[in-house]
């Protein structure tokens, strides 16, 4: 059997705690105003070469855990250009340390940091407080992607501050142990009535801190029917009804998306919330047993995320050229293979006629042992919605505390 040595990280949940404080930053910038217009810092694409002088060392901040995905990517660039980048230095950062974190350098008038890998949550924070390079002038430089199409409405999020290079469809999922759960809930309302026949039984984590927890509060409005699945305050009087209702048979929420695969793995629940990727890569890493099944809502809406390249305002236009170059090439289809990585963002790649057989051995071997030969088909049957945008996001997690977990 498959093993790897990694330790587990499957997506989007690791440490969105600090991202809502993230998105909450961004929630109350926008509240005081962001700078007005473009900062001059903003480079001018006819000051930017084609290549730079010299090589450029470029340094990668990665506050999204997007390196799993595109470490491979990067270094294939470093090794295939010489003469555009000489060294590339890698760091990691909590998403709600972002922000402080350029915004201190560029007034510094000292940007050290060349390129990030970010999620929504850091991405939006940087737009808000107006601190991420405005990549319209350079889009003849990174070339026109051939996007899916869920990935290009991703991609509008960035508001031209940022490239989306990975996407993947993510949820709402139930994932369980079929020797507890000999039929798998198909709605909100069956798996409502099962969890009140087995209390405890059943298990989410807190929304804020949890992409699968996340990706269900967002997907209900859609299953249920809501007035405005945009809206978490003014359309979501189903989703708010029934989340209530669930909540009386619920286990206690989890921390965060690991607490619920350990509680599941350990037998202290039978049934979770999940995604595409939480289903895979756990399962593959030994952290779940590879039993443990998966199903699907009926008239489901996918709820979709990316992951993004964004460049802080002030880097000099040598580096500026290379990280150009960089994300052209992260963006090619042979590139955008690696994203299957161990199923981790599932599927990953961000660009059409990407397909698994194009991706490296070791990425088939655990998506042919570990993955649903389904996904796929659910992915092209349904429908898929961006993620809501930060500031709803805000108030859909605080309207869960306050009027769910807190009731």
């Amino acid at each position: 059997m498959f093993r790897t040595t990694r330790k587990a990280r499957p997506p989007r949940s690791r440490g969105l705690r600090p991202a809502v404080a993230a998105l909450v930053l961004v929630a109350a910038a926008f509240g005081c105003g962001a700078p007005d217009g473009d900062s001059s810092d903003d480079q001018d694409a006819k000051d930017v070469p084609a290549k730079p002088g010299k090589a450029v060392a470029l340094d990668v901040l990665d506050v999204a855990g997007n390196l799993q995905l595109t470490q491979g990517m990067i270094e294939a660039f470093e090794r295939a250009h010489p003469e555009t980048v000489s060294k590339v230095t890698y760091s990691k950062a909590p998403a709600p340390d972002l922000a402080g974190k350029i915004k201190a350098q560029q007034q510094a008038g000292r940007v050290q940091i060349d390129l990030v890998l970010t999620g929504t949550d850091g991405l939006a924070a940087g737009v808000e407080q107006d601190l991420w390079a405005d990549m319209k002038p350079f889009r003849d430089r990174v070339g026109d992607p051939d996007y899916l199409q869920p990935a290009a409405d991703m991609a509008e999020l960035a508001q031209g501050k940022g490239t989306a290079i990975v996407y993947y469809p993510s949820g709402p999922l139930v994932e369980y142990d079929p020797d507890a759960v000999k039929s798998p809930p198909a709605s909100p309302q069956a798996l409502l009535a099962w969890a009140k026949k087995h209390p405890k039984r059943f298990q989410y984590a807190d929304p804020a801190n949890s992409g699968p927890g996340r990706t269900w509060l967002m997907g209900l409005p859609y299953l249920l029917g809501d007035k405005d699945p945009a809206d978490p305050e003014k359309g979501w009087d189903k989703t708010w009804a029934y989340l209530k209702e669930l909540d009386k048979y619920t286990a206690p929420y989890a921390s965060g998306t690991t607490e619920t695969m350990k509680n599941l793995a350990g037998g202290q629940v039978d049934m979770i919330m999940s995604t595409t990727g939480w289903y895979i890569n756990p399962r593959a890493l030994g952290t779940v047993p590879k039993k443990m099944a998966v199903g699907r809502f009926d008239r489901m809406t996918w709820v979709t995320d990316a992951q993004y390249a964004v460049v802080p305002k002030g880097v000099d236009a040598d580096t500026m050229s290379a990280v150009l170059q960089l994300i052209k090439w992260i963006l090619t289809p042979e590139q955008q293979a690696k994203a299957y990585d161990d199923g981790y963002f599932y599927p990953g790649p961000a660009v059409r006629d990407v397909p698994l057989s194009m991706a490296p051995a070791k990425s088939r071997k655990v998506i042919e042992e570990y993955g649903v030969p389904d996904f796929d088909r659910w992915i092209d049957e349904f429908p898929k919605k961006p993620s809501l945008p930060a500031q709803a996001q805000v108030k859909a997690f605080d309207l869960w505390n306050r009027n769910v977990a807190g009731g």
